[in-house]
C-alpha cells in the first residue's frame, strides 16, 4: 500500500507489517500497540500453533515412545501431550526446527534438516497467506481497529513474490533496518545467546556449510558442532538478508531505523515515526 502523511493519518484502519531481523524491536511494538487496540498477529505464533503443530508433537512423542514407562502412558491414552507456544517463547518451534550436526550433541543429518527446513518455510508462506482472513477476523469477531503483523525474521529468504504481492496489497510494509555496526554486533550477540528458530535457503546453506566444514578441518556433517555452527553463520545469515529486506521495503513499503523504533513509547510515537518514513520517501 502507498500513502502520503495526510492520507496514513486518515487510514481509518491501520494495517501494518513490520519487516526485519528478529531482535530489531517488531515484537516490542507489536507488544505497546497490543495495548491501544490493535490486533496482534504473530507469525511464528502461527506456525507453530497451527502449521507446525502436529509434526511437534510427532516428534515428541516419537522421543517418549523411545522412554518404556511413557510409552506405555501414551499407548493406553493415559496421558495428554500439548505443546504450550508463546509469542516471545517459541522453544517448541526451535526444537522441531532443529540444528544441523553431531547427533550426539543433538545435531540433525543434512536430509532431516532440510526437510524440517522446508516445512518451515511452507508453513511460513501459510502464515503469511492467512493475513488478509485474520485481517477480517480481528475487525469483524474480535472487534479491533487496527492489525500488525509481526513476521518472522526470515519472510525475505521465502522467494515467494506471491507472499510480498499480497502482503502489500493488504497492509503497508514497514522494514526496521539496523544502522550501525554496533547495534549489528549486539543483535547477532542477542541471537547468539537466545536463538529463535532460523530458516536458511538452500542455496545459502549450501554455500556457506563447506567453508565452515573447512575452516574446522571437517570431513563429515556428523562432526560439526551444532551450537558452534549456528553462532558461525548467523553474522553471515544477517548480511545475506539485509539486500533482500531492501528489496522488498524500496518497491512495496518504508524504512525507519531500529534506533528510532528503540526511542519509541506510545502509539502516538510509532504513528508518528511512520509518518516520518513516509514523508522521507516522498
Amino acid at each position: 500500500m502507498k500513502f502520503t502523511p495526510a492520507s496514513f493519518r486518515a487510514w481509518e484502519h491501520k494495517k501494518i507489517t513490520l519487516l526485519g531481523m528478529s531482535g530489531v524491536g517488531k515484537t516490542y511494538i507489536s507488544g505497546l500497540l497490543r495495548r491501544h487496540d490493535w490486533f496482534h498477529f504473530s507469525g511464528d505464533y502461527r506456525i507453530g500453533t497451527r502449521y507446525l503443530d502436529e509434526p511437534i508433537l510427532d516428534l515428541i512423542k516419537q522421543q517418549a515412545m523411545a522412554v518404556p514407562f511413557l510409552r506405555e502412558l501414551l499407548r493406553n491414552d493415559w496421558i495428554n501431550i500439548r505443546n504450550n507456544i508463546k509469542i516471545q517463547d517459541l522453544g517448541p518451534v526451535l526444537a522441531f526446527v532443529g540444528k544441523l550436526g553431531n547427533p550426539d550433541c543433538d545435531g540433525l543429518s543434512l536430509p532431516v534438516f532440510s526437510e524440517r527446513q522446508a516445512r518451515y518455510r511452507e508453513a511460513e508462506i501459510a502464515a503469511m497467506k492467512d493475513v488478509p482472513e485474520f485481517i477480517r477476523k480481528a475487525q469483524e469477531i474480535y472487534g479491533y481497529n487496527h492489525f500488525v503483523n509481526d513476521v518472522g525474521g526470515s519472510l525475505c529468504e521465502l522467494e515467494d513474490d506471491s507472499v510480498i504481492d499480497l502482503l502489500a496489497r493488504h497492509t503497508l510494509i514497514l522494514y526496521i533496518q539496523v544502522t550501525t555496526r554496533d547495534e549489528e554486533n549486539t543483535l547477532i550477540r542477542r541471537a547468539q545467546s537466545d536463538p529463535k528458530p532460523l530458516y536458511y535457503r538452500p542455496d545459502f546453506l549450501a554455500e556457506n556449510l563447506p567453508v565452515y566444514m573447512a575452516e574446522q578441518g571437517l570431513e563429515f556433517v556428523a562432526q560439526v558442532e551444532p551450537n558452534d555452527f549456528t553462532r558461525w553463520v548467523f553474522p553471515r545469515l544477517f548480511h545475506a538478508r539485509v539486500p533482500r529486506y531492501e528489496a522488498i521495503a524500496e518497491p512495496h513499503g518504508y524504512t525507519v531505523t531500529s534506533q528510532e523504533v528503540a526511542q519509541v513509547r506510545s502509539e502516538a510515537e510509532f504513528l508518528a515515526l511512520v509518518e516520518s518514513a513516509i514523508a522521507r520517501k516522498g
